[in-house]
Protein backbone atom coordinates (compact mmCIF):
# COMPACT_ATOMS: atom_id res chain seq x y z
CA UNK A 1 0.00 0.00 0.00
CA UNK A 2 2.72 2.67 0.92
CA UNK A 3 3.87 2.13 -2.66
CA UNK A 4 0.53 2.57 -4.30
CA UNK A 5 0.02 6.03 -1.57
CA UNK A 6 3.41 7.22 -2.89
CA UNK A 7 2.76 7.10 -6.58
CA UNK A 8 -0.51 9.31 -5.70
CA UNK A 9 1.65 11.66 -4.68
CA UNK A 10 4.13 11.21 -7.57
CA UNK A 11 0.75 11.76 -9.77
CA UNK A 12 -0.61 14.59 -7.96
CA UNK A 13 1.49 16.81 -5.31
CA UNK A 14 4.68 15.33 -3.56
CA UNK A 15 3.93 13.43 -0.04
CA UNK A 16 6.28 13.51 2.65
CA UNK A 17 7.17 9.95 3.87
CA UNK A 18 5.20 10.29 7.07
CA UNK A 19 2.20 11.53 4.93
CA UNK A 20 2.71 8.70 2.38
CA UNK A 21 2.59 6.08 5.73
CA UNK A 22 -0.55 7.52 7.06
CA UNK A 23 -2.07 7.73 3.13
CA UNK A 24 -1.35 3.92 2.81
CA UNK A 25 -3.08 2.72 6.28
CA UNK A 26 -5.99 4.45 5.24
CA UNK A 27 -6.44 2.85 1.22
CA UNK A 28 -8.99 0.26 0.41
CA UNK A 29 -8.18 -2.30 -2.17
CA UNK A 30 -10.76 -4.04 -4.29
CA UNK A 31 -10.33 -6.28 -7.00
CA UNK A 32 -13.03 -6.51 -9.58
CA UNK A 33 -13.97 -9.33 -12.37
CA UNK A 34 -14.88 -8.30 -15.83
CA UNK A 35 -18.83 -6.59 -15.65
CA UNK A 36 -18.40 -6.05 -11.94
CA UNK A 37 -20.40 -3.33 -10.60
CA UNK A 38 -18.28 -1.61 -7.90
CA UNK A 39 -20.47 1.55 -7.28
CA UNK A 40 -24.89 0.85 -7.92
CA UNK A 41 -27.24 3.81 -8.18
CA UNK A 42 -28.83 5.14 -5.37
CA UNK A 43 -25.23 4.07 -3.04
CA UNK A 44 -23.48 6.40 -1.29
CA UNK A 45 -19.95 6.79 -2.71
CA UNK A 46 -17.02 7.49 -0.03
CA UNK A 47 -13.95 6.78 -1.90
CA UNK A 48 -11.84 8.56 -4.37
CA UNK A 49 -10.72 5.46 -6.59
CA UNK A 50 -7.49 5.68 -8.11
CA UNK A 51 -7.25 2.48 -11.03
CA UNK A 52 -3.57 0.53 -10.88
CA UNK A 53 -4.72 -1.92 -13.63
CA UNK A 54 -7.86 -2.89 -15.70
CA UNK A 55 -10.65 -0.47 -16.84
CA UNK A 56 -13.65 0.99 -15.54
CA UNK A 57 -16.63 3.05 -16.57
CA UNK A 58 -19.52 5.58 -14.28
CA UNK A 59 -22.22 5.27 -16.15
CA UNK A 60 -25.85 6.16 -15.40
CA UNK A 61 -29.42 4.60 -16.82
CA UNK A 62 -32.02 7.31 -18.31
CA UNK A 63 -35.46 6.82 -20.26
CA UNK A 64 -34.32 3.30 -21.27
CA UNK A 65 -30.46 4.15 -22.02
CA UNK A 66 -27.19 3.85 -20.79
CA UNK A 67 -24.94 6.55 -20.48
CA UNK A 68 -21.37 6.38 -20.19
CA UNK A 69 -19.61 9.50 -18.44
CA UNK A 70 -16.22 8.75 -17.77
CA UNK A 71 -13.74 6.29 -18.44
CA UNK A 72 -10.58 5.15 -15.85
CA UNK A 73 -7.78 3.23 -16.48
CA UNK A 74 -4.15 2.18 -15.37
CA UNK A 75 -3.18 5.45 -13.23
CA UNK A 76 -6.45 7.18 -13.30
CA UNK A 77 -8.52 8.31 -10.89
CA UNK A 78 -12.61 8.40 -10.90
CA UNK A 79 -14.98 9.41 -8.01
CA UNK A 80 -19.05 10.35 -8.39
CA UNK A 81 -18.50 14.26 -7.49
CA UNK A 82 -21.70 14.94 -5.75
CA UNK A 83 -21.90 11.86 -3.76
CA UNK A 84 -18.07 12.20 -2.81
CA UNK A 85 -18.39 15.71 -2.02
CA UNK A 86 -21.60 15.60 -0.54
CA UNK A 87 -22.20 12.46 0.65
CA UNK A 88 -25.51 12.00 -0.93
CA UNK A 89 -26.76 8.89 -3.47
CA UNK A 90 -27.19 9.47 -6.72
CA UNK A 91 -27.99 7.20 -9.96
CA UNK A 92 -24.20 7.09 -11.32
CA UNK A 93 -22.26 3.20 -11.01
CA UNK A 94 -19.35 1.87 -11.72
CA UNK A 95 -18.37 -1.14 -13.53
CA UNK A 96 -15.51 -3.28 -14.64
CA UNK A 97 -14.99 -3.39 -18.36
CA UNK A 98 -11.83 -4.93 -17.48
CA UNK A 99 -10.44 -7.45 -14.61
CA UNK A 100 -9.34 -4.39 -12.49
CA UNK A 101 -7.72 -3.52 -9.52
CA UNK A 102 -8.42 -0.38 -7.30
CA UNK A 103 -7.51 1.69 -4.10
CA UNK A 104 -10.31 3.99 -2.46
CA UNK A 105 -9.71 6.50 -0.13
CA UNK A 106 -12.33 7.00 1.74
CA UNK A 107 -13.82 10.35 2.55
CA UNK A 108 -13.58 10.66 6.31
CA UNK A 109 -10.11 9.58 6.82
CA UNK A 110 -9.11 11.62 3.72
CA UNK A 111 -10.35 14.39 5.77
CA UNK A 112 -8.71 13.22 8.70
CA UNK A 113 -5.51 12.69 7.05
CA UNK A 114 -6.03 16.62 5.49
CA UNK A 115 -6.34 17.96 8.82
CA UNK A 116 -3.29 16.58 9.99
CA UNK A 117 -0.52 16.60 6.98
CA UNK A 118 -0.98 19.88 4.90
CA UNK A 119 0.99 18.12 1.75
CA UNK A 120 -2.77 16.11 1.60
CA UNK A 121 -4.59 18.77 1.53
CA UNK A 122 -2.28 19.57 -1.50
CA UNK A 123 -2.86 16.39 -2.91
CA UNK A 124 -6.74 16.99 -2.34
CA UNK A 125 -6.63 19.93 -4.19
CA UNK A 126 -4.93 19.07 -7.29
CA UNK A 127 -6.92 15.98 -7.42
CA UNK A 128 -10.15 18.39 -7.53
CA UNK A 129 -8.82 21.02 -9.57
CA UNK A 130 -7.89 17.84 -12.29
CA UNK A 131 -11.16 16.58 -11.88
CA UNK A 132 -12.66 20.01 -12.50
CA UNK A 133 -10.72 20.94 -15.94
CA UNK A 134 -11.75 17.54 -16.79
CA UNK A 135 -15.38 18.06 -16.41
CA UNK A 136 -14.95 21.58 -17.99
CA UNK A 137 -13.15 20.02 -20.81
CA UNK A 138 -15.87 17.36 -21.56
CA UNK A 139 -19.16 20.24 -21.27
CA UNK A 140 -16.67 22.29 -23.41
CA UNK A 141 -16.48 19.43 -26.03
CA UNK A 142 -20.22 18.86 -25.81
CA UNK A 143 -20.92 22.73 -26.52
CA UNK A 144 -18.60 23.57 -29.10
CA UNK A 145 -16.90 20.19 -31.03
CA UNK A 146 -18.83 18.29 -33.75
CA UNK A 147 -19.79 14.70 -33.27
CA UNK A 148 -16.53 13.93 -35.69
CA UNK A 149 -14.23 16.31 -33.45
CA UNK A 150 -15.23 14.50 -30.22
CA UNK A 151 -14.09 11.11 -31.61
CA UNK A 152 -11.01 12.32 -33.41
CA UNK A 153 -10.13 14.42 -29.38
CA UNK A 154 -10.93 10.75 -28.16
CA UNK A 155 -8.79 8.92 -30.37
CA UNK A 156 -6.03 11.32 -30.22
CA UNK A 157 -5.99 11.65 -26.53
CA UNK A 158 -7.10 8.54 -25.38
CA UNK A 159 -6.24 5.96 -27.91
CA UNK A 160 -6.34 3.31 -24.97
CA UNK A 161 -10.01 3.81 -24.92
CA UNK A 162 -10.50 3.20 -28.80
CA UNK A 163 -8.95 -0.04 -28.53
CA UNK A 164 -10.64 -1.36 -25.11
CA UNK A 165 -13.97 -0.02 -24.79
CA UNK A 166 -17.03 -1.25 -26.96
CA UNK A 167 -18.33 0.96 -29.28
CA UNK A 168 -21.53 1.07 -27.76
CA UNK A 169 -20.14 2.51 -24.55
CA UNK A 170 -17.78 5.32 -26.53
CA UNK A 171 -21.15 6.10 -28.60
CA UNK A 172 -22.44 6.70 -24.98
CA UNK A 173 -19.45 8.63 -24.27
CA UNK A 174 -19.59 10.98 -27.40
CA UNK A 175 -23.11 11.65 -26.74
CA UNK A 176 -24.17 10.33 -30.16
CA UNK A 177 -25.77 6.97 -31.67
CA UNK A 178 -23.79 4.03 -32.71
CA UNK A 179 -25.19 4.27 -36.04
CA UNK A 180 -23.34 8.12 -35.68
CA UNK A 181 -20.40 6.78 -34.26
CA UNK A 182 -20.41 4.31 -37.15
CA UNK A 183 -20.37 6.93 -39.89
CA UNK A 184 -17.92 8.82 -38.22
CA UNK A 185 -15.54 6.17 -38.20
CA UNK A 186 -16.13 5.43 -41.80
CA UNK A 187 -15.96 9.10 -43.24
CA UNK A 188 -12.11 9.36 -41.07
CA UNK A 189 -11.54 6.38 -42.61
CA UNK A 190 -11.95 7.45 -46.05
CA UNK A 191 -9.90 10.98 -44.84
CA UNK A 192 -6.77 8.56 -43.95
CA UNK A 193 -7.26 6.75 -47.74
Amino acid sequence: MRMIAQRLGDILSPLSDSTADKLASILIRTVLKKNDIFLKGKEVSDQICYVESGLIRQFYCTDDRDVTEHFACENDFLFCTGRFLCQKVDDRAIEALEPTVLYGIPYEPLMELIKECPDAGVMYQKFLERALLSIQGKINSFRFETSQERYQNLLNERPEIIKRVPLVHIASYLLMSPETLSRVRSRLLVVRQ
